[in-house]
């Protein structure tokens, strides 16, 4: 495999307006993000944006930014116009997808979600973490995983049944927080790309749904713990307070 790593990253965001720029500690947020992706060592990396101001920031600080249309859609949509600006050729047979909201991401996970793909039936690789906190397993905003896996082990991989922001699956058992960082496959990405809004992914708001619905395979690689993400202001106070108790 020869992976990039694409963050796509943009201003105009619903519930926290302006959010790769709030500061965390004394850095915006996406250069958090940019210094946990570069830190992964799996290939290079790039900023998909849709604003001057936020490439001005990334490189200045010695990244990579991409212009991309602001009307696109989705951050997939994003990251798939940024590969074909900067590596037109296709070198770059896997494409990790990394939301720029996660600035305590552990560099790890980055490798962890490429292990899916070993096996050849994979499109999309993607991440899984057990929930330790009884509530989230009630919250919307928790995206949960149908898999299952063989034993306890870290890094162990199941194929994705289903996604939702219900409970799901019902019984006795681990219940699965689905970490939004996804490893393409180059032509798994164009394919997914190309598709229609699916009904389950209207229905759920959770964009892999369209995945599964067309018949892609998601492998899902099991990680310790879940990264923390930010949506929302409460979200960016608690995040200030993890990375200040880090330092």
């Amino acid at each position: 495999m020869n992976p990039i790593v694409v963050i796509p990253a943009r201003m105009a965001s619903t519930r926290l307006p302006g959010k790769p720029l709030a500061v965390i500690g004394d850095r915006p947020m996406i250069l958090h993000v940019l210094d946990r992706a570069r830190a992964a060592d799996i290939g290079p990396v790039v900023v998909a944006v849709a604003d001057a101001e936020l490439a001005r920031i990334v490189e200045a600080a010695g990244g990579t930014a991409v212009m991309t249309d602001p009307a696109l859609p989705s951050g997939s949509d994003r990251v798939w116009q940024a590969l074909g600006q900067v590596d037109p050729q296709a070198r770059h047979d896997v494409v990790v997808n990394l939301q720029g909201d996660l600035p305590g991401l552990d560099p790890r996970a980055l490798g962890a979600a490429l292990r899916p793909l070993a096996d050849p039936v994979v499109d999309i690789g993607t991440l899984v973490a057990p929930m330790t906190d009884p509530e989230e397993s009630g919250r919307e905003s928790v995206v949960k995983a149908a898999c299952a896996f063989d034993d306890d082990d870290a890094g162990t991989v199941a194929r994705a049944l289903y996604f939702s922001r219900a409970s799901v699956p019902w019984g006795h058992g681990p219940l699965w927080h689905h970490v939004g960082i996804y490893a393409y496959r180059r032509q798994a990405l164009a394919r997914f790309v190309g598709l229609a809004e699916s009904p389950l992914e209207r229905r759920e708001r959770l964009e892999q749904l369209r995945a599964l619905e067309a018949g892609m395979t998601i492998g899902c690689c099991r990680v310790a713990t879940a990264p923390f993400g930010v949506d929302t202001p409460d979200d960016l106070e608690r995040a200030r307070r993890l990375l200040a108790g880090a330092r």
